[in-house]
């Protein structure tokens, strides 16, 4: 099995592709930014991290829209983080930055005024550390992992979509808010699942096991 890691120079990537080798060490896990290598692999993992503009921008420069657009229609293909938020259609971040608009959604900011704790404190943005993650629907990346787990978040702002299909978990900060998604062969959390210990590891476990099908509900 074939692995490929999206390298478009923006996101933790030595910490995704040590994460995949030590859930499966059997695969072959390929860190690149060659859109061949990302049409010959078997499974697709695309993260990100930092600003939303950068990251469009360095995808644009390094021609990879293509390769994800493609992978994305018919690998299994787990988006982590800006990798997840790159799937919808708009970003609040950089003043409206265009995204792949494979979701339907925007990528909103935390709003100062909604950042207020139950006992009256000031939430601080951005959401850093552990959060519970809820599931909002069964998917075979969640199999034994338990409902409520808690998950290694750093982001300003989250993903806010009308198809009610989409999300599978949220978490709240201090409002609810979705923190994954996933459509047929796609999943994406805000989360990243290569710094959150056992749950974490789990998941990319689930994925590598993963055919990217979803069996409907009994």
């Amino acid at each position: 099995m074939k692995i490929a890691v999206i390298d478009y120079g923006m996101g933790n990537l030595r910490s995704v592709t040590h994460a995949l080798e030590h859930v499966a060490p059997e695969a072959t896990i390929q860190l690149s930014s060659d859109p061949a290598v990302i049409a010959a692999a078997d499974k697709i993992v695309f993260p990100g991290q930092g600003a939303m503009r950068d990251c469009m921008r360095e995808l644009l420069a390094r021609d990879l829209r293509p390769a994800v657009l493609a992978a994305a229609a018919s690998k299994p293909f787990l988006g982590i983080c800006v990798g997840a938020q790159l799937l919808f259609e708009l970003s609040e971040e950089g003043g409206n930055t265009p995204a792949l608009g494979l979701f339907p959604g925007q990528v909103r900011r935390f709003e100062a005024e909604r950042m207020v704790a139950a006992d009256g404190s000031r939430l601080k943005v951005p959401h850093m550390g552990w959060n519970e993650v809820w599931q909002t629907r069964p998917h075979p990346l969640w199999q034994g992992i338990a409902d409520g787990s808690r998950f290694y978040f750093v982001h300003s702002y989250y993903m806010d979509t009308p198809d009610a299909a989409l999300p599978v978990g949220r978490s709240d900060y201090p409002f609810p808010f979705t923190v994954a998604v996933a459509r047929a062969n796609i999943f994406a959390t805000q989360f990243h699942p290569e710094k959150s210990h056992a749950a974490g590891l789990q998941l990319l476990k689930n994925f590598v096991a993963w055919d990217g099908t979803v069996q409907p509900a009994q």
